[in-house]
């Protein structure tokens, strides 16, 4: 598969009055054409601002993100302005971020439609397409203060492809819904993926995300730090059985998948052991490692307080060796004699 979205050592650094706040230290990032990726982490990780740069919203510190090939961190001010309106399409958590509240759904759409200099007969195809495609065709005429928040981030979604990017760029999208609606709004996001082999990478909190990503990435204090990789939970059984039970199974139902979660090493061996994982076997400061048959084994080792060893041991039994007098004492006791 072709590689779209590439990251390498990508670092971002914030200014803050006298202060710098790392956002990003380090990350490697590869996302292949029509992949559907996820990115989750606790606030404060990184997510966002990986998004921002993929976007061209922003410009890392240092390091190279490249998109197609070309490395965004050395196009002009101009070129990144061609790439955010033709190359890459955006959907908010916000809907008043994504849309104008006075236009109607089909205005919204074909807005960037008409900025880019499509044809009336080619805008109104591509429009009818999108909301098709998204279940709103009834709907073009309706403003944004008559439909329901689901429906105002369906045309969010369907705006974002009017450009027809490569890329789909999701930040929070389900945020602002409840769960019923956002599990609709995920499972376009999946119908747009497999339509139009649509690369999407998705930043979110929402835990349904691993039912339609392939993989979902987990950043942990600005670096990539594991990875759920979706496979066939029963490939053992489809090998046996052969190509005819690819498809479908009894009872029309598909294949079940399941998400194999991976710890992720850099190009510098580094990599990050879970929390829970560190607290579970009492891993604190240092590891041992040691190669075996099947791998590596980490074992964990004491803090340096608490496994320090005295070079030389004292016996118990044995008095304190006399001092001689020194100092003032020494030089009185002289003098007496």
């Amino acid at each position: 598969m072709e590689t779209l979205v590439s990251c390498e050592n990508l670092v971002k650094i914030y200014k803050v009055m006298d202060l710098e706040v790392v956002a990003l230290q380090g990350l490697d990032l590869a996302v292949e054409s029509g992949e559907l990726l996820a990115i989750v982490g606790a606030s404060g990780s990184g997510k966002s601002t990986l998004l921002n740069i993929l976007g061209g919203l922003d410009r890392p510190s240092a390091g190279r993100v490249a998109i197609n090939g070309r490395n965004l961190l050395k196009l002009s001010n101009g070129d990144l302005d061609r790439y955010r309106r033709m190359e890459v399409g955006f959907v908010w958590q916000q809907t008043g971020r994504n849309l104008i509240s006075y236009l109607t759904a089909r205005e919204n759409i074909e807005l960037p439609m008409t900025v880019a200099g499509m044809g009336l007969r080619e805008k109104r195809a591509w429009s009818h397409e999108l909301l098709e495609m998204v279940g709103l065709w009834e709907h073009r005429q309706h403003r944004l203060a008559q439909l329901s928040g689901g429906q105002q981030q369906r045309v969010a979604i369907a705006l974002a492809l009017a450009n027809k990017p490569r890329l789909l760029l999701g930040d929070e999208p389900t945020g602002e819904v409840d769960s019923e609606t956002a599990k609709e709004i995920l499972a376009l996001f999946e119908r747009l993926n497999a339509e139009y082999g649509l690369t999407t990478i998705i930043v979110t909190h929402d835990p349904q995300i691993a039912g339609v990503a392939d993989r979902v990435v987990t950043i942990r204090d600005g670096r990539t730090s594991s990875e759920a990789i979706r496979r066939v939970a029963d490939l053992e059984a489809v090998l046996a059985e052969g190509p005819a039970a690819g498809g479908e199974r009894e009872g029309g139902q598909g294949l079940s998948t399941m998400l194999e979660e991976y710890i992720v090493v850099d190009d510098a061996g580094r990599l990050q052991i879970p929390p829970e994982l560190r607290e579970r076997l009492g891993i604190k400061q240092r590891v041992t490692l040691e190669a075996t048959d099947e791998g590596v084994l980490i074992r964990p080792v004491a803090r340096r307080s608490e496994g320090a060893i005295p070079i030389v041991h004292a016996a118990q039994d044995e008095p304190p060796p006399k001092t001689s007098r020194r100092g003032l004492r020494r030089w009185l006791k002289w003098g007496q004699d």
